[in-house]
């Protein structure tokens, strides 16, 4: 057993030691942390002067990375303008054949209301009675100038054996046959009940069969819906294979494989400027 003496002695020895482990422990430390704050200064001077392993070797694979990414870069750029300039390519190549694809439908529906006016004005030439020669005359006569003080000027005649003045107008014979047309004209649009048969007029032969029936095209036996794809031919060009889009009364619409839109006239595919067919590939 100790007495109070000796236990207060030990205990203020123990802590004495603990005081000096303690205080060898903070000076072990403040060494340690100098050491590795050397070692840390040392190690960034060797970075910043680039002399450092462990940053060159990071930036070797870095620098090899960007090598290879730079020429997939590269060949991709070359990529993308070669899809670009074929690109533009076949933009101009599909205006340039829309654009002759619109010609040639212009020139055929241009043709078509002419070849029409021209049925018509035959009709009008044969529904009149009168003769060319009378016109063709006339006209040569109109043609020809006219003196204003020539004595042949015809004037209102003034009659004195009727009870009261009666004024007489001398008028042209072409303005007469003018006249006469215009009322033949007139008479035929009331009825046939009032005017005589006239004689039957050439109507254009149709070479095919081609009509439009509830949103369907009849052509030479067969029938052709809208979403179908079909084969265009026309005479001295290649064949054109087109998907039908729409179908009107006098038209047929389809688009290339382009993309361009462009339309048929049924009467062309009667006439046989045009022809289709199915196209099963």
């Amino acid at each position: 057993e100790m007495d109070d003496e000796d236990c207060e002695r030990r205990r203020m020895e123990c802590l004495d030691e603990m005081s000096n482990l303690e205080k060898q422990f903070t000076d072990l430390k403040d060494q340690l942390y100098k050491e590795r704050l050397s070692q840390v200064d040392a190690k960034l001077q060797e970075v910043i002067a680039g002399k450092a392993p462990e940053y060159l070797e990071p930036l070797a694979a870095l620098q090899e990375n960007m090598q290879i990414r730079t020429k997939v870069a590269g060949i991709y750029r070359e990529l993308c303008l070669e899809s670009v300039k074929n690109k533009y390519e076949c933009e101009i190549q599909a205006s340039r054949q829309h654009c002759e694809s619109e010609k040639l439908l212009l020139y055929d529906t241009v043709q078509s209301e002419l070849e029409e006016k021209i049925r018509r004005l035959e009709e009008d030439r044969h529904s009149i009675d009168i003769t060319s020669e009378l016109w063709n005359d006339e006209l040569q006569s109109r043609k020809k100038r006219k003196d204003p003080f020539s004595p042949d000027k015809k004037k209102p005649v003034f009659s004195l054996t009727l009870p009261r003045p009666y004024i007489v107008y001398m008028l042209q014979d072409l303005d007469i046959l003018e006249d006469w047309t215009t009322i033949r004209k007139a008479m035929a649009t009331l009825g046939p009940h009032r005017v005589k048969p006239e004689p039957p007029v050439k109507l254009e032969k149709h070479l095919h069969s081609a009509r439009s029936e509830e949103g369907r095209l009849y052509y030479d036996g067969e029938w052709y819906g809208r979403g179908q794809t079909i084969c265009i031919d026309k005479k001295d060009e290649c064949p054109t294979s087109a998907i039908i889009t729409t179908i009107n009364h006098d038209e047929v619409w389809f688009k290339r494989p382009d993309g361009s839109k462009s339309k048929l006239y049924i009467s062309q595919l009667q006439k046989g400027k045009y022809s289709i067919k199915h196209n099963h590939n």
